[in-house]
């Protein structure tokens, strides 16, 4: 009998990584529509990503483990930018320039909620859920929106973060201690805490974030994006996010202005909005998943 079993162990042993090996692998490279302009992406705990479209605003889900996907929500023909996903299956979005902030119903692509938050000379950028409520940043004006059950409160940024010229407030995070949340200034390439009252105190770093797009934190790892350099900054941050270190920086010859970017597994999915290229109905566009560095 205990031969039996060894024999039995010995032959699952051998078998085994044949068996991980025939398994399929997901695709590292996800074709999204022709002209479909991505900026934003979200990921929860199914193999499933949401891209939001900047030319009209739908959402684009894909199967992670094939790469097929399909429109599940018609845009109001504004932009889609930053989005978040919450463990109810609702991806938050930002509207841009429309000044608007959308609630979904992932599975059925039904709009849930619709908020104006800002009207004139406007670019509402990213969202981070962070102490139950949702958090967009607006790129031109100095406040983020706090949207708690249905209810916006406008809280004015003050502080160490001033606006500048071109592209201000844009990705958005929670510290790793969930007390506060984190914002890079595009403009700048300074990082930024910032309390649920909005004063900001500008975040010690021994590295610049030029051109700083989507952020990502994962424990006191935060994953930056720096879209026109086609890199991703990965940085060590105390609890409190009053500083940071440079860990390391990574690129990927596919990358072609990528945005942001969401984690499933060991990987980031980047959506590559190609920004330098001039966009047209059939302008092809990617994302790409590459290794958590």
């Amino acid at each position: 009998m205990f031969r039996r079993v060894g024999v039995a162990l010995a032959a699952l042993l051998v078998l085994s990584p044949a068996v991980a090996s025939a398994a399929p692998s997901l695709p590292t490279t996800i074709n999204l529509p022709a002209g479909f302009r991505p900026e934003g992406v979200a990921i929860g705990s199914a193999p499933v990503a949401y891209f939001g479209s900047l030319a009209d605003g739908d959402i684009y889900r894909v199967d992670l483990r094939t790469g097929a996907g399909q429109v599940i929500s018609e845009g109001p023909g504004t932009p889609s930018v930053g989005m978040k996903i919450d463990g109810r299956g609702r991806l938050f979005v930002s509207g841009g320039v429309a000044g608007d902030a959308r609630v979904i119903d992932s599975r059925t692509g039904r709009v849930l909620e619709s908020h104006q938050l800002a009207t004139g000379t406007t670019f509402i950028n990213d969202v981070a859920l962070v102490g139950g409520s949702a958090w967009f940043t607006d790129s031109n004006n100095q406040v983020v929106y706090r949207l708690t059950c249905g209810v916006v409160t406008n809280v004015p940024i003050t502080g160490d973060l001033v606006y500048t010229e071109g592209l201000n407030a844009n990705g958005i995070a929670p510290t790793p201690d969930g007390r506060a949340l984190l914002i890079v200034q595009s403009s700048t390439g300074n990082l930024f805490r910032v309390d649920f009252n909005g004063v900001s105190r500008q975040v010690a770093l021994d590295y610049t974030l030029t051109n700083g797009d989507g952020l990502l934190l994962s424990g006191q790892t935060l994953y930056v994006v720096q879209n026109r350099l086609n890199t991703v900054a990965v940085l060590h941050l105390n609890r409190q996010a009053t500083s940071g270190t440079l860990v390391t920086t990574t690129t990927d010859p596919r990358f072609d202005v990528p945005t942001t970017m969401a984690s499933f597994r060991d990987r980031l999915y980047l959506p590559n909005a190609r920004f330098t290229t001039t966009p047209t109905p059939t302008t092809e566009y990617t994302a790409v998943a590459i290794p958590k560095p």
